[in-house]
């Protein structure tokens, strides 16, 4: 049904003008604004977040409504005289089409509303799997999407417990056109070898093993800020979360104190109670994960200097957890940790740290703190990874690209770049006037 419908709508919403379609979206990023305690908590409810990040998760879902309303009028093209001389080349932007969404439990809002916003911009139309644990706010914001006068047919969610069988028989739809999906680097294999048969344009944004960078001319407060922000957001259940950190051993001592410091005073507890500032993770298998990474860490030889454990309560805690002198071969710096445990490995040169930096498969996130003007264009060169961030532990902006290399996946989600991962390119050749 969701197929048919979409089928229906398409010819119509891609010849709505780019105007309307741009009103219908700042409704929908207005009305989650004047829900955003609402949703916040639908959030919590679902995936047990705190209330606080919840909040920032509505504020950052929103954003890209908001920044893909304003795109959607500026989808430009091009005409140039040939350089033969022997008639014009026009190229226009048309819309992909129909689009299949699958995204993760994490961000429930925002990993829709990412791929959600530039798809309507351009004209497409949207089925949108949702992840299993968090199908109700995917549902409401669709809701949001109807009330905001999307026709009918435009966009489908589609919550199921059996996502193959959606799958199969979206896949086995001649219609589809592209393939978007955020989550691990394993599923995103299996759903580009199938977007392969139907040679189906693809984004995805996988897995991470996000470097931290502190060197030793770092403003180390500042450094322990951004620490806190790329590794704590969510509990560390983020792509983006930084999963080594790799300190200079001239400040290591001194960065490992205070993060440990910081780290030690955090509440852990249900995400809807006041002053909670880490919730549980998502299930017992995701917490029997992280409690091995740290179990092995420390067999190979790391240190604890806070947590360590898991925690009692009504959910799946793990205490936040510091790690100094984590061996190079412990598994908890190959894998993705997705929990709140921060890993530290020393370092003595530039070199060094940026080599440590790169000997991953995974190249989404990175951040590096230095005072050195220099080293800043160094090491931002030198960093194989999508993004960088610079003296800050936040990169996500719906203004600007966001996308990995390697095993991290392809394609941008955001910025100008965001809308034409859902546009294709039509080149006509006019005659000499």
């Amino acid at each position: 049904l969701a197929l048919r419908a979409a089928h229906a709508a398409g010819p119509a919403w891609a010849a709505t003008p780019s105007r309307e379609r741009a009103r219908i979206l700042r409704r929908a990023f207005d009305a989650l604004i004047e829900r955003t305690e609402e949703f916040a908590a639908l959030i919590t409810a679902e995936m047990g977040k705190p209330l606080s990040d919840s909040r920032a998760e509505v504020a950052y879902g929103a954003s890209f409504l908001e920044w893909f309303s304003e795109e959607a009028v500026r989808i430009n093209g091009r005409i140039s005289p040939a350089p033969a001389g022997n008639g014009q080349i026009l190229v226009t932007h048309e819309p992909v089409g129909l689009c299949f969404a699958v995204t993760p439990w994490n961000f429930p809002l925002a990993m829709i509303t990412r791929k959600v916003g530039p798809a309507l911009a351009a004209g497409c139309t949207m089925i949108v799997k949702p992840a299993e644990a968090t199908p109700l706010t995917a549902l409401r914001m669709a809701q949001v999407f109807a009330d905001a006068g999307l026709p009918d047919g435009v966009l489908a969610v589609l919550p199921c417990s059996t996502p193959t069988v959606v799958a199969d028989a979206v896949f086995a739809d001649p219609g589809l056109r592209k393939v978007t999906f955020t989550g691990s680097t394993g599923v995103g294999r299996t759903l580009l070898a199938r977007a392969a048969d139907g040679v189906l344009r693809t984004s995805m944004e996988l897995g991470g093993n996000a470097p931290f960078l502190v060197f030793g001319d770092a403003d180390l407060d500042a450094a322990v800020d951004g620490a806190m922000a790329a590794k704590m957001r969510n509990g560390g259940q983020a792509c983006t979360a930084a999963n080594r950190f790799l300190v200079e051993n001239t400040v290591r001592a001194e960065f490992t104190a205070r993060l440990t410091a910081r780290i030690a005073a955090l509440t852990t507890g249900v995400g809807a109670e006041p002053g909670v500032d880490v919730g549980p993770l998502i299930t017992a298998k995701q917490r029997a994960n992280v409690a091995a990474l740290v179990s092995e860490a420390v067999a190979d030889g790391a240190r604890v200097t806070t947590g360590g454990h898991e925690l009692p309560g009504d959910g799946y805690f793990y205490a936040p957890t510091v790690l100094d002198d984590v061996p190079a071969t412990s598994r908890i710096v190959r894998d993705e940790i997705f929990g709140p445990v921060v890993a530290i490995r020393g370092f003595d040169t530039e070199a060094e740290a940026i080599e440590m930096a790169n000997d991953t498969e995974y190249g989404l996130a990175s951040y590096f703190y230095t005072g050195d003007l220099q080293r800043t264009l160094r090491v931002a060169a030198g960093l194989k990874y999508g993004m960088v961030g610079v003296n800050r532990g936040a990169l996500s902006d719906a203004a600007a690209p966001f996308g990995g290399i390697k095993d991290s996946g392809l394609g941008s989600e955001g910025g100008s770049e965001g809308i034409h991962e859902y546009l294709v390119t039509k080149y006509v050749g006019l005659p000499t006037t």
